[in-house]
């Protein structure tokens, strides 16, 4: 899962939202540093991506982008299913993408001093871009494959990728809706997650 299917699924927690977002960037038991929900959020995170590494529908989803990127297929897979995500807004909350997002920086902003440093430094980036509501629109998706590839060990692949969102769209937003769906009870059952949802 990517950023914006973390936030989401982080529900109406600030402090999770938060926990949620910097997953990635807190490594092993430094998670014990930081406030109980900010901490549990954290290991949501780490708990979504297992679950979606384990998935069948998002194995299908990566299988699908192997040929152009091999090991890193799920990375893009992630992206893409944050543009299904984003797209399909309306069905997943009861606050319109822009609403969720201006909310998210907030969060972020009044609570900047317990970013990881890599955080901070891409966060300006990420709200003066409206990274999250870009999303929705697949002509954004080529762009934001080749900032990754320009700052990540992703292969520079984009123009690839985007033929085959492009050419497999229907089956990539069922298999995310199938999976998505899946996610959305794991988080609410097990992790007490509330999301407003329509």
């Amino acid at each position: 899962m990517n950023y914006l299917a973390h936030l989401y699924l982080s529900g109406d927690s600030d402090e999770i939202i938060l926990g949620n977002f910097i997953g990635d960037f807190v490594k092993g038991k430094q998670y014990l540093k930081y406030p109980e929900k900010v901490a549990y959020g954290i290991r949501l995170h780490r708990n979504i991506d297992s679950f979606t590494d384990q998935h069948g529908d998002v194995r299908e989803f990566a299988a699908l982008l192997k040929p152009g990127y091999g090991r890193y297929s799920g990375i893009v897979a992630d992206v893409f299913m944050d543009h299904f995500l984003a797209s399909n807004w309306p069905t997943y909350s009861v606050y319109t993408l822009r609403q969720f997002s201006k909310h998210a920086h907030a969060v972020f902003l009044s609570n900047f001093g317990l970013l990881p440093f890599k955080v901070k430094q891409f966060l300006p980036f990420l709200i003066q871009h409206k990274r999250f509501e870009s999303y929705a629109h697949q002509e954004n998706m080529f762009q934001v494959l080749e900032i990754m590839s320009r700052r990540t060990s992703l292969p520079a692949n984009s123009e690839w990728a985007i033929r085959m969102l492009h050419q497999e769209y229907h089956q990539f937003e069922a298999l995310f809706r199938s999976f998505f769906a899946e996610m959305i009870e794991y988080v609410e059952t097990d992790f007490g997650v509330k999301i407003a949802r329509p």
